[in-house]
C-alpha cells in the first residue's frame, strides 16, 4: 500500500470513474487498484473493529471480512459513489450483511450436528460470558429502525462500520451533536432490547 496520504478528491474522482466504468489514466495502475490502495487500511480498521465484537475462534478474520466487503462493493453496478465517506458507510453495511449471513449459516449448520450430552457444569460453561451475537444485534437494529431510522443508521455506521462521530455526521449531513444524541438514544434502546 502507498505510504503517502491520498487526496480525498482523488478518491472521489476514482469512485466516480468506477461508476462510469472509465479507466483513470495514470502510472499507478487501474482505478480499482488505486482505490484499494487508498481505502484498504480504513476497510481493514472497520473490519477489525467488527471482529473485536465477535467471539474468539470466529472463522472469519478481519482481513477476510475486509476483502469480502471490498469484492462485493466493487461489483456494485447501481450505486453512484459520492465520496470516500459514502463508500466506507456502504462498506459498514456490507460487513454487517456478511457477518449476519455468516452467523445465520453457522447456526443452520449447528442444527445439523449430532447432539452431545453435557454435565450440568459443562452446560453452564457453554453460555458463560458470551456477548450478544451479531444476529441478535441485527434483529434488534431492524426493530429499532422502525422506531428511529436515522438513529439506526448511526448505530450501523458506528457499530458495524467503526466510523467516528464526525465521519458519520459528514456522511449523513448531520451535526456532530445530533449524531451523539442519536447514538445515546440508540444505545439505551438496544441495551434494553438485548438485555430482555
Amino acid at each position: 500500500m502507498s505510504s503517502r496520504p491520498t487526496d480525498p478528491g482523488d478518491v472521489t474522482r476514482w469512485l466516480q470513474a468506477l461508476d462510469d466504468g472509465q479507466p483513470v489514466a495514470g502510472a499507478e495502475g487501474s482505478t480499482v487498484d488505486r482505490l484499494f490502495a487508498a481505502l484498504y487500511s480504513e476497510l481493514k480498521r472497520g473490519a477489525a473493529a467488527q471482529m473485536r465484537k465477535e467471539s474468539s475462534g470466529h472463522t472469519l478474520s478481519a482481513t477476510a471480512l475486509a476483502h469480502e466487503a471490498w469484492f462485493r462493493l466493487t461489483e456494485q453496478t447501481r450505486t453512484q459513489w459520492e465520496s470516500r465517506g459514502h463508500f466506507l458507510g456502504m462498506a459498514s453495511i456490507m460487513m454487517r450483511r456478511i457477518l449476519v449471513n455468516h452467523a445465520v449459516a453457522k447456526q443452520a449448520a449447528k442444527r445439523d450436528v449430532q447432539l452431545v450430552s453435557l454435565t450440568l457444569t459443562e452446560a453452564q460453561q457453554v453460555g458463560h460470558g458470551v456477548p450478544a451475537d451479531v444476529v441478535s444485534v441485527h434483529d434488534a437494529l431492524l426493530a429499532f429502525e422502525q422506531v428511529d431510522a436515522r438513529a439506526a443508521k448511526v448505530v450501523e455506521l458506528k457499530f458495524f462500520g467503526g466510523l467516528e462521530t464526525d465521519e458519520i455526521a459528514e456522511l449523513m449531513g448531520l451535526s456532530s451533536a445530533t449524531v451523539k444524541r442519536d447514538w445515546a438514544l440508540a444505545r439505551a434502546w438496544l441495551h434494553r432490547e438485548l438485555a430482555a
